[in-house]
Order: structure tokens, then C-alpha cells, then sequence
């Protein structure tokens, strides 16, 4: 049974790495692996629990005779739900920041990145959205952002040749910029749940490789464009009268809602509570501010239906329920005990995290960014302690975390089908791989590199 837990899940690898051949929805093959998965297990559950979990089962019996019923019950309830949390608090902290982003776009709080480009000179278009797109990243949801940016950019560069070489800088800074921080990647965030990092160590540490990551390929991509851009500027987008709001009330509703998602880190340790509950809160409140700035509009039936964010709607639930199908899908296979055993053939014979690194970025060019980043954080626990140099890499704050982290979320960009910006990318341009491959992915690598070099530096000098 656990051969075909392993099986399945080798399967969805690959039906996820070939989804933009065969048309499969990747969401649709996380959720059957995390269904099949735990159906076989439960199937076989009392010898899984009795291998892994033999202590707590007897306690849970309490004296009651032990049946089929009872591991059941018992699997529901000590074990899967287990997973269920972990999975559910990473998916309502990114509907919260996707919610986040769409509020703040509805009333018009990131026009003025518009106003910022009003330019044909390549470089300045090119380093503007790629700028914006960093920033934003880092401090909410990849694929929003993107798909945003991907929009704003479309309107303005009209040729679609050059629209490719700027989408493909926009989707570069969006993973570079979400990777610096723990709320701007799933991976980050499931990171930071698990405390297997703080957020300001965490930043500290990425914040050289990932923008590094992202000057280098994105200086090298403004080469291939001319001096002089083929642009248009459209009029102010229509969100019936909420146009009518002042300057400040926008400034008031970015600061509310960055602001705040800035403060989740200082939330989080004053409380230990999970962070997706101070996102909740910062969502909350800026959803209050919204209703008193549009209090004139919403009374009078004027709201105007938002383009941007019912197209990004059905990418959101796709979003999630595909981090749900693999948090559910890894559970189960961690729950028969495989991922132990890699640990330790990786802690015999490979026995380097930069080697697991280099190798998992180019895993998650082929099959997927988060996919590759969480089966790499399955395979170990968060120490307490570290007996030796080696494991001291698997404590909290430990080079391991970081490393993956960092190479997954940019070893993704050296193909666009790595990960979901890169697929709204080619949705969105209608970019095809062999071009991406021809133009972007030598110089992804190159930035790659010169992160993981910087990143090295850091944790050689400074541990």
C-alpha cells in the first residue's frame, strides 16, 4: 500500500510537470492524490497506526476493545485533521492577501503605477512594473499581483513580442519578491506556521539573493527590447463612481492594508497565534475602511462590476484548492513513514543542502514551485536542537529552510510552466515554451546562481 501511495503521488508529479501539454488542471490532480491517498491509507490504517503511532492509539482507546471503527476514528481525529490544519492555515492566509489585493485595486489604490510609465523609453517601462511588481510581491499574493501587473502591462505595450519580454520580467519579480519575505510565497508562509522560521531572519537573510535574482536576468531582458516602446495609454478604468475618491482615502486604504500585513509578523510573536489570523484581522479592518469611503456609492447602488477581479476569481479557487490537494497529498505520505527514509539516503549520500537546493530549483522548473518546496520541507522536522554542523542546517532559522525556499521560488522561473505566475503568463501572452526557453531561462539561471553565491556568502560569514 505504501508503493501506491508513493505511486500516486510520483504521478501527480508528473501529470502536474506535463499539465500544459495534456490540459489538466493541476488543482484537479493535487485534489485526487489527496483524496486516493488517504483512502488507501485508511484502508490499511491500523498498520500505519500501529507503526507510527502505537502510544497514542492505546491511549485514545482508553480500555475500548480496538476495532477497524476505532482506527478510523482515531485517524480522523489525530491524524488527518492534522493535516487539514496545517493546510487550511495557509490557504485562508492567501485568501485573505488575494482579498487584500483586489480591494486595494478595485478603488484604484495602485493606478499611480500608470502615472509612474507615462514613457515610451523601453527601460523605464521595463524597470517600473518589474519595481512595482517586486514590491508588491513581497508583501502579497503572487499570483494577484501578477496577474494584476500582467493586466496593467498589456495595456500599455502594445506590440506582443515586447509584451513577452516585459511579462516574463513581471512574473521573474514576482517570485523573486514574494521569496524574500514570509508572507509574499505559500511556501514561505507554510515556513513561518511551522516556525521552522522568523520573519525578520528570514528577510534578513533572502533579501540580497532575491533581489540579485531579479536585477540580473531583468537588466539582461531590457537588452532584447528597442529604445523606444510601442505604447498606449488608456484612459482611467472604469469602477463606477469610486473614481470619486480622494488621493488621501487611497493612501489611507494602501497603508491600512500594507501596513497592516506588515504588523503580522509582531502579531504573530505576541500572541503565537497562527498568522493567517492577523491577516484575517488586517483584511477585516480594511474591508470596514472600504465600506466608509464608499459608504456614498454603496448606498446608492452604483457599484460597478470589477473585470479584474472576476477574471482573477476562478485562478484564485484553482490556487487554493491546489495548495489544499498537495498540503493533503504530502500528509499522507509523510504519514507512511517514506519520507523519513529519503531523509536519511539524502543525509547518507548526499549529505549537502546546496546539492538538495540546485536540484530542487530544477525540479520545480518541470513539475511546480510549491509542489517541490513543500515535499523538500516534509522530509525533515524543526529541531530544537543540533547535535552536529550538519543537522544545525534543520533547527529553527536553519540554512535549509532558507535554501529551498530561495531556490524553488526562482529555480521555478527558469521555465514559465514552474510555477502559476509563469502560467498566467502564457495564458495571458500566449507564450509558448520553446520561446520562453530561448529567451529568458539562461538568463533566470544566471540570476539563480548569483542568489545562491550571495546567499552562501551570508551564511558562511555569518554563522
Amino acid at each position: 500500500m505504501t508503493l501506491i501511495i508513493v505511486l500516486l503521488l510520483l504521478l501527480s508529479y508528473l501529470l502536474i510537470a506535463t499539465g500544459h501539454l495534456t490540459n489538466v488542471n493541476k488543482a484537479a490532480i493535487a485534489m485526487f492524490i489527496a483524496a486516493a491517498g488517504w483512502v488507501v491509507y485508511i484502508c490499511y490504517g491500523t498498520d500505519y497506526v500501529m507503526a507510527r503511532h502505537a502510544a497514542d492509539y492505546q491511549t485514545f482507546l482508553g480500555g475500548v476493545e480496538p476495532s477497524s471503527e476505532q482506527v478510523k476514528l482515531y485517524i480522523y481525529n489525530n491524524v488527518f485533521l492534522t493535516y487539514v490544519g496545517k493546510a487550511a492555515a495557509i490557504v485562508l492566509f492567501l485568501l485573505a492577501t488575494m482579498a487584500i489585493v483586489e480591494l486595494l485595486n478595485n478603488n484604484g489604490c495602485f493606478d499611480f503605477i500608470q502615472d509612474w510609465i507615462r514613457t515610451r523609453n523601453s527601460k523605464r517601462v521595463l524597470w517600473t512594473l518589474s519595481l512595482a511588481t517586486f514590491v508588491i510581491s513581497a508583501n502579497l499574493d503572487n499570483l494577484t499581483t501578477t496577474t494584476m501587473m500582467l493586466v496593467i502591462m498589456h495595456k500599455i505595450v502594445q506590440n506582443s513580442r515586447q509584451r513577452m519580454v516585459v511579462g516574463a520580467s513581471i512574473v521573474l519579480a514576482a517570485n523573486c519578491g514574494g521569496c524574500m519575505t514570509v508572507i509574499g510565497d505559500p511556501a514561505g508562509v507554510a515556513l513561518w506556521g511551522n516556525s521552522a522560521v522568523t520573519a525578520s531572519n528570514f528577510s534578513a537573510y533572502l533579501a540580497l539573493p532575491a533581489i540579485l535574482a531579479w536585477v540580473i536576468p531583468t537588466w539582461w531582458m531590457s537588452r532584447e527590447l528597442p529604445e523606444r516602446l510601442d505604447v498606449a495609454w488608456p484612459a482611467a478604468p472604469y469602477r463606477g463612481d469610486d473614481t470619486n475618491l480622494n488621493r488621501w482615502q487611497r493612501v489611507l486604504m494602501l497603508v491600512v492594508g500594507i501596513g497592516g500585513l506588515w504588523f503580522i509578523p509582531t502579531f504573530h510573536n505576541i500572541t503565537k497565534l497562527s498568522p493567517f489570523l492577523g491577516a484575517l484581522c488586517v483584511l477585516s479592518v480594511l474591508w470596514v475602511v472600504n465600506e466608509i469611503v464608499n459608504r456614498k456609492l454603496n448606498n446608492s447602488g452604483q457599484m460597478a462590476r470589477r473585470l479584474i477581479p472576476v477574471a482573477l476569481q476562478y485562478d484564485t479557487l484553482q490556487q487554493i484548492l491546489f495548495v489544499i490537494g498537495i498540503m493533503l497529498g504530502l500528509g499522507v505520505v509523510t504519514e507512511t513513514g517514506v519520507f523519513q527514509s529519503v531523509a536519511e539516503w539524502i543525509d547518507t549520500y548526499v549529505h549537502d543542502i546546496w546539492m538538495v537546493g540546485l536540484v530542487s530549483g530544477i525540479l520545480s522548473s518541470l513539475v511546480d514551485t510549491f509542489t517541490i518546496a513543500m515535499s523538500n520541507f516534509s522530509l525533515y522536522n524543526v529541531l530544537e536542537t543540533a547535535p552536529d554542523a550538519y543537522a544545525a542546517n534543520f533547527i529553527q532559522n536553519g540554512a535549509f529552510w532558507k535554501v529551498i525556499a530561495f531556490s524553488t521560488a526562482v529555480g521555478g522561473c527558469l521555465l514559465c510552466v514552474g510555477n502559476v505566475s509563469g502560467l498566467a503568463l502564457m495564458k495571458m501572452e500566449h507564450v509558448r515554451l520553446g520561446w520562453y526557453l530561448k529567451h529568458c531561462t539562461l538568463k533566470v539561471a544566471a540570476g539563480w546562481l548569483a542568489g545562491m553565491l550571495a546567499l552562501a556568502g551570508e551564511l558562511f560569514f555569518i554563522e
